[in-house]
């Protein structure tokens, strides 16, 4: 009998478990009839008895055989069903380990009962503080935890659990390399997400810690990316943002140093007096649930979901502010095939996705030129210096959100190699950008940047329009514009019969601001609601868009996509401005059209993941569209029904992380082609400029 049917329907996984100890697993398992009923059943390595199979007893036997075969405690160290008081009440702990010396003093917990993390811990924390035990161990056979015991509810995540020859300072004062941060990234390794990570945390420390939660968690985050960054370029390096058996007071003043040589590096991001303001032993939690995460990888997409969390959760949704997932980023990306002479700006930046994606982008191509392969650390590494130029010349952004142009200047700081063009102004006011370029304080942190956005005017004395070859934005939707002095400056802020309106859509204004950030034949793709493409009231702002540009396409998303912040349904448009020579003016002419199909996440907005049986039956279908003639579909099916009992498991990318279930593009060739390629070949038929020939 296999595993997987027994834990078919409840919410245990065995992704933490390799395939052989499966397979042997499943040979020890048995047929025993109970009531009339045959049933399931192991021999269990500890009671060495028979006992019934259900899906906890699985993953529960499972990990005794990793408790024993990877860590080498021995059986008899080992007891189930341990009786744990509570004053007159006894619960049962899953599995503990006694301490080798004092044979009766639990030294590992472990519990396995709760698929949910939150009740799993708070119940192995009880059985900890009960017993004594300094080691807790929290599983469901899908993600894992691992925690140290310091005094009663202070518990501080660690790596690992240390093995049978080893002592838990062993693990604790272990020097970490960038390497072994690759190996062992807990995102991986635990199936977690850095979002989780910060909820626990939040859980744990930082809502009783009375600091601004936001503030000190981007401190964090972004030390720990100058500490990784720093050991990407020195492999010998060791990571300094971990707990190496410091006092909590030695620990603190380390990280403080640690964020000191990072705002050295990064400037313009906080303050040269900005210090940590989480007391010690607060610090020394979070330390220890952050140092074991990988922030680095090839786009950033770790980071982007953590700070989308914090900074959503600081402005409480203001603006209709709601961060662009990177799939859909990446999407547009290809479809508008930025090159490295282009300019790029985004003028509703938020986190920077679409630069920061750009730059991916180019620097991709700038690679394959040079015929370097891109590694797993592909942002961390230094790189040719025709990447840094392109960052530093040729990428902007602009946000009137102080908080979300602080992540993205860090992100683009990181790409830029401690340059960016990432501005804090309000994109729609441009009368009064003068107001603040003249301020000393604001050219202190943006005045570099601003002298090359000022080069990129098409009039010196105005800063409406300018000559940009890219445009990638996602503006706010919610909100209107009605102040007569902006609304006054916007050919959209009138009505049809000439007269200026009282209030005008944000999104509305962003659509013609927009086009004033291009040069003719520029080109931009823009998320816009879904009512300005069919509502009957919007017909003029449809006219406008197709009187400048020619219209590309556009591009129908899943309502789900914007999910929990919103259900607004939306598409994306592309267009390019009119040119004699780039995009001659015509008529008549084809659009591409197309509609998400996937929806990328569920109705609660948690991402769905794709799973390898997916990629099978997507294989499958092409081969049988195909009627079985393509040998390209054929290798991936051979491969995966040679190992069938691993289909239900997600499939992760060159990275090991899970890959989102959209239709959009193809990851990696990992999955199947999307609306990108799609757009791509229509495109190299249409013969429009910025893509290659048919």
């Amino acid at each position: 009998m296999k595993l997987t049917d027994i834990l078919k329907d409840s919410n245990y996984k065995l992704t933490q478990f390799s395939q052989e100890q499966i397979a042997s697993f499943e040979e020890t398992i048995f047929s025993k009839e109970v009531r009339g009923k045959k049933l399931p059943h192991i021999t269990c390595l500890v009671r060495r008895k028979a006992i019934q199979l259900k899906p906890e007893e699985a993953v529960r036997q499972l990990y005794l055989k990793v408790l024993n075969e990877d860590y080498a405690y021995p059986f008899e160290r080992m007891e189930i069903e341990y009786a744990v008081s509570f004053g007159r009440e006894k619960k049962r702990a899953d599995i503990v380990i006694f301490d080798k010396q004092n044979t009766r003093a639990v030294y590992i917990m472990v519990e396995l009962k709760k698929p949910k993390l939150k009740d799993g811990k708070e119940q192995l924390k009880s059985y900890c503080n009960a017993t004594g035990a300094p080691i807790g161990v929290w599983s469901n056979g899908d993600s894992i935890s691992y925690y140290n015991r310091k005094e009663p509810n202070y518990f501080e995540d660690i790596p690992n659990i240390p093995k049978a020859t080893e002592k838990l300072s062993d693990i604790l004062t272990e020097r970490w390399t960038i390497d072994d941060l690759v190996q062992k990234d807990k995102l991986v390794t635990e199936k977690k997400s850095l979002k989780d990570l910060i909820l626990e945390m939040e859980d744990e420390v930082l809502a009783n810690a009375g600091v601004d939660v936001f503030e000190e968690l981007f401190k964090l985050i972004f030390t720990k990316l100058y500490d990784e960054m720093e050991s990407g370029r020195n492999k010998t390096r060791h990571l300094q943002f971990r707990n190496y058996g410091d006092t909590e007071t030695e620990l603190k003043e380390k990280i403080q140093g640690v964020f000191d040589a990072a705002k050295g590096k990064w400037e313009g991001v906080f303050g040269d007096d900005a210090k940590i303001m989480l007391t010690p032993s607060h610090l020394s939690v979070c330390v220890s649930s952050l140092q074991d995460v990988k922030l680095f990888n090839s786009n950033l997409d770790v980071v982007d979901e953590a700070f989308e969390y914090l900074i959503n959760k600081s402005s409480k949704g203001e603006k209709g502010q709601y961060f662009t997932p990177r799939y859909v980023i990446d999407m547009c990306v290809k479809m508008m095939n930025p090159q490295q002479e282009e300019t790029v700006i985004d003028t509703a930046a938020g986190s920077c996705g679409f630069p920061v994606h750009a730059i991916f982008h180019v620097w991709e191509q700038i690679l394959k030129d040079k015929g370097i392969p891109k590694s797993h650390l592909f942002t961390a590494e230094e790189k040719p210096v025709e990447c840094t130029d392109y960052v530093q010349n040729k990428v902007f952004a602009i946000d009137f959100d102080e908080k979300a142009v602080r992540v993205a200047r860090t992100l683009n700081l990181i790409a830029g190699d401690g340059q960016t063009n990432v501005l804090h102004l309000n994109t729609l006011d441009y009368e009064r950008w003068d107001e603040k370029t003249n301020d000393e304080a604001w050219q202190d942190t943006y005045f570099e940047g601003w002298k090359k956005l000022k080069k990129l005017k098409k009039d010196k004395k105005s800063n409406r329009d300018f000559q940009f070859d890219v445009l990638m934005a996602n503006p706010p939707f919610a909100g209107d514009i009605k102040e007569s002095r902006i609304l006054a400056k916007y050919d959209l802020g009138k009505k049809p019969n000439g007269k200026y309106q009282t209030k005008v859509g944000r999104d509305i204004l962003f659509i013609e601001r927009n086009l004033d950030f291009l040069k003719p034949g520029g080109r931009m793709a823009v998320v816009l609601p879904q009512g300005r493409f069919n509502n009957s009231s919007d017909k003029n702002i449809r006219d406008y868009i197709a009187e400048h540009c020619r219209i590309l396409g556009v591009v129908g998303l899943h309502g789900n996509v914007f999910k929990p912040h919103t259900g607004t349904k939306t598409s994306v448009l592309f267009v390019q401005k009119w040119d004699e020579k780039l995009c001659p003016k015509v008529d008549d002419y084809p659009i591409f059209f197309a509609t998400m199909q996937e929806p990328s996440k569920d109705n609660s907005g948690d991402k769905i993941f794709v799973k390898k049986k997916d990629v099978v039956a997507s294989a499958r279908h092409s081969a049988l569209d195909a009627e079985s003639t393509s040998p390209e579909v054929a290798e991936p099916i051979d491969h995966y029904e040679a190992s069938t009992q691993d289909l239900d498991e997600y499939l992760l990318d060159s990275h090991g992380h899970l890959i989102v279930k959209h239709d959009l593009f193809n990851h990696d060739g990992k999955t199947k082609d999307g609306i990108a390629e799609a757009f791509i070949e229509f495109a190299k038929k249409e013969k429009l400029s910025f893509v290659g020939k048919p």
